[in-house]
């Protein structure tokens, strides 16, 4: 299960706990026992599951945006991702075809799309 799961699990038997000690307050001891018990119960599932720690490495380094075209918005769109850790590497999503290129290092100054042949940026 994910991470969103355990915390749900954990979040509600917290609450269920809570108002089962306040029912308990107003004495109405049978809906207190009921909720509280369901408490515990959603606490210590959410308590065993396992932590989802997220990507390995390796999926990390190997991401890359999907090769689909991006919509117009007044003027054509392109993405650039570059990563943050070694090796260093940028991917560029041309907006009007959809080609994605992978190049190693930082964000080139100009670049011009290899497939439709049009300049994406050109930096001063």
């Amino acid at each position: 299960m994910s991470r969103l799961s355990r915390e749900n699990f954990l979040i509600t038997g917290f609450v269920c706990i809570f108002f089962g000690a306040f029912l308990s307050v107003a004495n109405l001891g049978s809906f207190a026992v009921t909720i509280g018990t369901f408490g515990i119960v959603f606490f210590i599932t959410g308590m065993s599951m396992s932590r989802h720690v997220g990507l390995t490495p390796d999926a990390v380094a190997a991401w890359q945006p999907e090769a689909e075209p991006l919509p117009d918005a007044g003027r054509f769109m392109f993405r650039v991702d570059v990563t943050l850790d070694e090796p260093i590497s940028s991917s560029i999503l041309c907006g009007p075809c959809g080609h994605v290129e992978v190049r190693q290092g930082k964000k080139p100054s100009s670049y011009t799309c290899t497939e439709c042949d049009r300049l994406l940026w050109e930096e001063e």
